[in-house]
This record gives C-alpha cells, sequence and structure tokens, in this order.
C-alpha cells in the first residue's frame, strides 16, 4: 500500500484531481498505474441502454466485475459466439458492451469473407488467447492499466476452418501465400473496427496474437493504432 500511495502522489501534480492513479497486485503479481476516465462508463452505459447487444446463447450478460482498483465492467457479457453462432469463441471471452458489436463486425465484414477468398473455406471457430485480466499493459509491473483490465480487449490466436484447417496467427503471419494474404486481411479489417490492433509487425509480444481494443487515443480520443 505504501507503494500505491508514493505513486499517487506522483501523478496527481501532472494529471489533475480527475485522473486519480491506482495500482493493484500482490505475490506474484505485477503491479499496475491506472487513472478514472469517465468516457469508459459513458460508452458502456449508453450502449447498454441502447440495445445494441442482445442476449442470446452465445452472448450472456453476467455479474459486475469490480476491482480490485480501477478493474472491471458494470455488466460485461460472456461472448462464445459471433453471427448467433457461425463462429464459435473458444474460450469464451468477457467483454463490455462496446466491444461486442465490433467483434461481430470484423467477423462479419472481415474474417469469413477473407477466409472464403484466401482460403476457400469458412471460418467456423477462433481461439480467444485472451479478454478480461485485471493486468498492466503486456504484463510489466508498474506499466498502465491495460485494456483487458477494463474487459475492453480481445486476443485472437487462431481460426479453424470448416473444412478442418487452422490458421494460426504465429505460424501463418509468415506462412503459405494463402494463410498470410488471409491473416493479413483480417488484421486491416480489424483496424476499422477498433481503435488498438496489435499484430506480429507490433513487437514481441504480439508475435502469436491479434489484440484488438476500444483504447481512446490522443487529445480527442480520435486517433487509431493499427501495427
Amino acid at each position: 500500500m505504501k507503494i500505491c500511495l508514493r505513486i499517487v502522489k506522483l501523478v496527481l501534480p501532472v494529471v489533475g484531481v480527475l485522473a486519480l492513479a491506482s495500482c493493484a497486485g500482490g505475490p506474484g503479481k505485477p503491479r499496475f498505474v491506472a487513472k478514472n476516465e469517465p468516457w469508459r462508463a459513458q460508452t458502456e452505459n449508453a450502449c447498454l441502454a441502447s440495445g445494441a447487444v442482445h442476449e442470446s446463447r452465445f452472448v450472456r450478460s453476467r455479474s459486475s466485475l469490480g476491482g480490485p482498483s480501477m478493474c472491471g465492467a458494470r455488466r460485461p457479457f460472456m461472448m462464445s459466439g459471433a453471427l448467433g453462432g457461425r463462429v464459435l469463441m473458444t474460450p469464451a471471452a468477457t467483454l463490455r458492451c462496446p466491444m461486442i458489436p465490433h467483434v461481430e463486425r470484423w467477423v462479419s465484414s472481415s474474417v469469413i469473407p477473407a477466409a472464403r477468398y484466401h482460403l476457400g473455406s469458412p471460418v467456423v471457430k477462433m481461439r480467444v488467447a485472451a479478454s478480461y485480466a485485471c493486468r498492466p499493459i503486456n504484463h510489466k509491473n508498474g506499466a498502465k492499466l491495460s485494456e483487458h483490465g477494463r474487459a475492453n480487449a480481445l486476443d485472437i490466436s487462431s481460426f479453424t476452418l470448416a473444412d478442418g484447417r487452422t490458421i494460426t496467427v504465429k505460424d501463418g503471419w509468415r506462412g503459405a501465400r494463402g494463410e498470410r494474404a488471409f491473416l493479413r486481411a483480417v488484421h486491416r479489417g480489424a483496424c476499422n473496427e477498433f481503435s488498438t490492433v496489435l499484430g506480429p509487425r507490433a513487437d514481441r509480444f504480439h508475435h502469436d496474437h491479434f489484440h484488438m481494443d476500444l483504447a481512446r487515443h490522443g487529445r480527442r480520443g480520435t486517433y487509431r493504432v493499427c501495427r
């Protein structure tokens, strides 16, 4: 706790009263730094009120995720499939409301058509490498809270086709021509839906999966990161 208090004293003069820093951790767990960002609650509440997410067998609401610290979401969902289960997601991803429609559109407009065009078979399953996890970015001790800690991020590591083939980001990114083309098309498509998309070109932490989130970048929150 003493470490957390020192971090607060250092951050407050820089970011102001509303940007309260916090940290969490424990034996064997890395600490992170976070701040209060009102837009997060606003966008989640707006999404919930809009009815943009419809519960089904493959999208189910669960109890709120609270803490530690600033981790969590008011009313997250467990997403085990997109497009009514046409594309399964295993294991199920824990995501906040605004993420669900973006995942659905990405699968519909990018994943499925790219697989048919480049690989000749539709995608029927995606491997979820990570969703909600209260941790710092890239698991680095003392780093900012990851978007995963807000249930605002999704990592996908592989795609299984109807013909039984599985295309992994790790091997396919530099694999056969069709696999490379498919994965790059999927990556480009994600950049149209999410504000942050990271893959093998980004850094060593993302060599085997695509990371997608709805973080706000820049002063106006409109800048996009696509790597």
